[in-house]
This record gives C-alpha cells, structure tokens and sequence, in this order.
C-alpha cells in the first residue's frame, strides 16, 4: 500500500513538472513572437537600406513595370543575363549598366548611390 502511494506521489509529481515546463514554453514561445512582431519596422528599414547592385536594378524594373524580357531586348542581351544581373551573380557592364539607367529614365549615378 505505501509503495503504490509512493508513486501515486511520483507520478503526481512527474506530471505537474511536464505541465510546468509545458507552460514555460509556451511563455517563451509568446515572448519570441511578440518580439518579432514587434521588430518588423526594424527588419523592414534594414531591408530597404541594405541594397545589391541587383536588387536595386529589380526594384526600377518592377516599378516601371517592364520584364527582363522587355530589358533584355532594348539593350540586345539575353534575358538570363538580365536574370543574373537581378540575383547578384554577375554586375552589369559599364556601358550596360549606363543603358538601365538611360531605360530607367535615371542616371547611373543614382543606381549607384542606392547600393550600399
């Protein structure tokens, strides 16, 4: 008898430390999310002033709503290229670069200046 209340008590016990850890996850899984949520602002300025080369020439594409396709053919390159300007794998040339910017109806010194 006093062996299966010793349990009984063991596993009493068992089971209000897992509810407790349970509940202590869930608190630090609260304060995680409203931390992030809250830090959006911060990660969306960081975003905007953290530019690539080609994040910057995406950006004026899709502004001006035109494909790489549209790009590719006004400056007489392939659209991957255009593609692997966009996703920094290569920069365009000088004379390329000086063609987006006439394309973009601005100058490649502002192109420039947004890259950080």
């Amino acid at each position: 008898m006093k062996a299966t209340v010793f349990i009984a008590y063991i596993f009493l016990l068992m089971y209000f430390v897992v509810g407790v850890a349970f509940i202590y996850l869930f608190v630090l899984v609260v304060r995680a999310l409203r931390k992030y949520i809250k830090s959006e602002p911060v990660r969306k300025e960081k975003a905007e002033s953290a530019k690539s080369l080609g994040e910057v020439i995406k950006r004026y594409r899709t502004q001006r709503k035109m494909t790489q396709e549209f790009v590719a053919e006004s400056l007489g390159v392939t659209r991957q290229a255009v593609s692997k300007w966009e996703s920094g794998a290569s920069d365009p040339s000088t004379t390329n670069l000086m063609a987006l910017a006439k394309l973009f109806g601005v100058t490649a010194e502002e192109i420039l200046k947004e890259v950080k």
